[in-house]
């Protein structure tokens, strides 16, 4: 849907609501160590995924406090908002939790960019964790399927015997399960429910999706922070999250071949390392493929990708340098060390960070 000129205004004011502030270094694209030698000024406005909200509110402070003239400012609105701002040129920049599909960027429109051309790029990789609160009950082992059922309502108790037989040192009551999912249009269920459709295609049949299915029931909840909630003041609640927000929940291990794997910043690594770029892609596009199937040990494959995107080419000068200079930032081994320490995720390998740069350089 076209945003009108009021709602571009509206977006761009909710975005400048939120300033953030703080201490960290900088290299690449952006000066580093003291803020006065800093060249760079202007406001740059960006918004998309709430899973970034962590890292975002770190790369921000990381890299005003190298650029002391500069301003960002990152709605966590949610992946779908996050590109359709941008699209609309209400934004310079977007947080997604998958890439662009291709038709989609042959449909277009990119208001803000010279051309129909983009760069993204992946900037953030997390685990997503299947979290719940059962009274009693801090970890449990379930396969794909088992995780299917759940989120269908195929599995509606507790001591349901699909989970029960992969817990048998669990003491699981009989009591109702109350599966949380995301109201919005989420690049994070997009995800999971890749994962449940690669992994469980007999269980999930309604394949990889952004937008929750109604037949499945279920409560819904707004963003990443309202599953949270919604799982942590419930009664035998089950949802899916961002690792890093999980808090002190009940958190599943998944099986992979023949192991159950917890979630770690290593693990979502590991798959992201093993799996190709998607086919079809310009140069300065990386849309990685993922494997979710993947039996290889130590393995996480419920594992968030989330992109950053940008124009290869501004229609404003300005936004160009802001914006080359902000994601060199973020992908320098400071800006993915600054982004593990405030939000648990796992920084990219030197040999993708190069890709990444390159196609960082071609923007302009």
């Amino acid at each position: 849907m076209k945003l009108s000129a009021f709602a571009k205004v509206a977006a761009i004011g909710g975005i400048a609501a939120l300033t953030l502030t703080s201490c960290a270094t900088n290299e690449s694209g952006a000066d580093t160590g003291d803020s006065a030698s800093s060249s760079l000024s202007g406001e740059l406005v960006g918004a998309g995924a709430s899973s970034q909200d962590s890292a975002q509110g770190a790369w921000v402070a990381g890299f005003q406090t190298a650029n002391a003239d500069v301003t960002v400012n990152y709605e966590p609105s949610g992946s779908g908002a996050g590109r359709e701002t941008f699209q609309q040129g209400a934004s310079a920049f977007a947080g997604s939790d998958r890439a662009f599909k291709t038709d989609e960027i042959s449909a277009g429109p990119f208001e803000g960019c010279a051309t129909g051309d983009i760069v993204e790029f992946p900037a953030y990789i997390s685990p997503i964790a299947i979290i719940f609160n059962v009274e009693g009950v801090d970890s449990l082992k379930l396969d794909a399927a088992t995780v299917a059922k759940i989120f269908s309502g195929e599995i509606t108790k507790w001591n349901d015997a699909a989970i029960a037989d992969q817990n048998p040192d669990a003491t699981l009551p009989d009591q109702n399960i109350s599966a949380v999912h995301r109201s919005d249009e989420s690049g994070t269920t997009g995800n999971f429910t890749d994962y449940l459709a690669a992994a469980a295609p007999e269980d999930w049949t309604v394949g990889s999706i952004e937008s929750w299915p109604t037949e499945f029931g279920g409560e819904g909840a707004q963003g990443t922070s309202g599953v949270v909630s919604a799982v942590t003041n419930g009664t035998g609640t089950i949802g899916y999250a961002d690792a890093s927000q999980a808090g002190e929940l009940g958190t599943v291990e998944i099986k992979v071949g023949e192991e159950y794997v917890a979630y770690s910043p290593e693990a979502a690594a590991a798959i992201v390392d093993a799996s190709p770029l998607e086919e079809g892609r310009t140069d300065h596009d990386l849309a990685i493929a993922l494997d979710r199937t993947s039996t290889e040990a130590g393995v996480y494959p419920i594992v968030l990708v989330s992109y950053l995107i940008g124009c290869e080419e501004y229609a404003d000068a300005a936004n160009a340098e802001l914006v080359k200079s902000y994601f060199s930032y973020i992908v320098s081994e400071d800006g993915q060390s600054t982004a593990a320490e405030a939000a648990g995720s796992a920084p990219i390998s030197e040999d993708l960070r190069g890709k990444i740069q390159t196609a960082i350089d071609s923007i302009k």
